[in-house]
């Protein structure tokens, strides 16, 4: 069993900064060596966190600056080709989307949002 350490952890915002349904907080990881654009979003109470790539097609899924979800709040949409995801697991949930969006660990911890790196998810050094 792979133990982590609160090394693994790294603050991302908040937790006042993320309404149900609402905005996103962007963030940048390197994954598999590549830096990518990452989210975090809150749906139902809970913190979830994306790379930002459709799984139709490997580009940035928001259709404004940190706006993912639809205007019900209840889907997570690319704003490119119309592929729709469950907020809760990234699951494809209907149009041109394949598997699951790639998710990012998120802990919630004394009002602050924190995201685990992994083997293959590190953050960006400056």
């Amino acid at each position: 069993m792979e133990t982590s350490s609160a090394d693994d952890l790294h603050a991302l915002c908040n937790s006042g900064d993320l309404a149900d349904g609402g905005r996103a907080v962007s963030f940048d990881v390197v994954y598999a060596g590549q830096t990518c654009r990452a989210f975090a979003v809150r749906y139902r109470g809970e913190v979830r966190a994306y790379l930002n790539r459709c799984t139709h097609v490997a580009m940035e899924m928001d259709w404004q600056p940190d706006r993912f979800f639809d205007d019900t709040g209840q889907w997570l949409l690319c704003a490119t080709h119309g592929a729709v995801y469950r907020p809760d697991t990234g699951a494809c949930a209907g149009g041109p989307c394949r598997g699951h969006l790639f998710g990012i660990e998120t802990l919630e911890r004394d009002g602050v949002v924190f995201w685990r790196s992994q083997y293959h998810l590190k953050p960006v050094e400056f």
